[in-house]
């Protein structure tokens, strides 16, 4: 029963209606402190991860994980399909798929736009890439060789004007010697599908037929061969152990890292940095309670001193106060997460609603990787706030708790 005195005064002290209405706004003021910066860590932090994953599931979904090449770049791959063969009989390995990389510019209708032109072959690509889930218009299947068909990106699609059936003309960054001169090689293509991923590559990217860009460049055969991995994180690694094989000396890998790395690491970066700024909102609010419960021991001098002389333990009344400090923490961090939660799971639809009805873009595809503000919640974060907010909760009721341990009976009813 002595076990539990502490305990149910430390609430009764909580729930109580307190002479002193400023104590009780000081409290409640830090409750609310506590519940708002859990509320915008959690928030914050679940919209980070959904950056996080965008970036993984869409822009690294369209990004070849590893690209194997020859070291020179002015001859094809002859024999790709016994290489590509080797590379997915390799541990990690789920896909491989043949292309030929060039970047050029597109013009149609007075518009110009660059852009990098990826040639595939459909029946391999989807081993690698996202591409076929994404298509709003036409078909992957129609760039067959010598059709000179090519997919836009939607965004890519709308600077230039253009839809599926229109014509578009590519004109590439190498010269063809003719009678009447020096020439930009160029090629006209019709545009037979339009994908849309969501993201900044929607506008500068494209894809054609394999065997046609391979005439376009001037190849015998692939530039390279694509590869997908079972985990993303895991080819530099790879790509470095491919290159130390003797067995392709005459081959050189580049992984995702080289081209997306520095906008993964600045995300997780930012994350963190973010996470940590954040972190002192709550620090600063948990720390409140250490005014609300110094102004509390000193309203409450004549009940300590009471409780002493009943033969409460310095330990019991030292307990007494961490339960009053704990309680207001815990209600405030309960009421964070519950908020935090909420908006972290309704977030992107409250944005989408604000952009429809003001017509502001907050994220325009011109700018940022994607076009609309992800979140996606994860309950390792949430159970790292909760223990930190709870922690700091708890170091901020040792010191007021303390201080109404060392309340001397004698001193304080000598004066009631």
């Amino acid at each position: 029963m002595l076990d539990r005195i502490p305990f149910f005064i430390g609430l009764r002290y909580t729930r109580a209606k307190r002479r002193n209405h400023f104590i009780s706004f000081i409290s409640m003021t830090s409750m609310l402190g506590l519940t708002l910066g859990v509320t915008v860590l959690i928030l914050v932090l679940s919209v980070m991860n959904g950056f996080d994953n965008e970036l993984r599931s869409r822009i690294l979904g369209m990004v070849p994980h590893t690209k194997v090449q020859l070291r020179d770049s002015s001859v094809g791959i002859r024999s790709w399909q016994t290489l590509a063969d080797q590379l997915r009989a390799m541990p990690h390995v789920q896909g491989a798929a043949p292309y030929v990389e060039q970047q050029g510019m597109f013009t149609a209708y007075g518009y110009n736009q660059g852009a990098q032109v990826i040639g595939i072959d459909p029946a391999y690509e989807s081993q690698v890439s996202i591409i076929r889930d994404h298509m709003t218009a036409g078909s992957l299947d129609t760039l067959q060789k010598g059709q000179w068909n090519v997919v836009l990106g939607e965004l890519l699609a709308r600077q230039l004007g253009v839809g599926v059936g229109d014509r578009v003309t590519l004109l590439v960054p190498e010269a063809s010697v003719t009678p009447g001169g020096v020439f930009p090689r160029m090629r006209a293509f019709t545009v037979s599908g339009i994908f849309k991923v969501g993201a900044q590559i929607d506008g500068n990217l494209a894809y054609a037929s394999l065997g046609d860009m391979q005439a376009l460049a001037r190849l015998d055969g692939p530039q390279g061969i694509r590869l997908k991995l079972d985990d993303l994180f895991i080819a530099h690694d790879f790509s470095t152990a491919l290159m130390q094989n003797p067995q392709y000396a005459a081959y050189y890998a580049l992984d995702w890292t080289y081209s997306q790395g520095n906008l993964f690491q600045a995300i997780q970066m930012e994350k963190h940095l973010i996470g940590l700024l954040l972190m002192v909102i709550v620090a600063v609010a948990a720390f409140n309670i250490v005014s609300t419960l110094v102004m509390v021991v000193t309203d409450k001098h004549a009940d300590i001193a009471i409780l002493r002389t009943l033969g409460a333990t310095p330990g019991t009344i030292m307990r007494i106060f961490i339960v009053q400090g704990l309680t207001i923490g815990i209600v405030g961090i309960v009421l964070g997460v519950i908020f935090g939660i909420a908006l972290a799971l309704s977030v992107s639809d409250i944005v989408a609603w604000i952009q429809n009805v003001t017509g502001v873009q907050f994220l325009d595809p011109k700018v940022y990787f994607i076009s609309y503000l992800p979140s996606r919640l994860e309950w390792s974060d949430v159970g790292v706030v909760v223990c930190v907010a709870f922690a700091l909760s708890f170091l901020s009721t040792l010191y007021p708790a303390w201080r109404a341990s060392r309340v001397q009976p004698a001193e304080v009813l000598r004066y009631e």
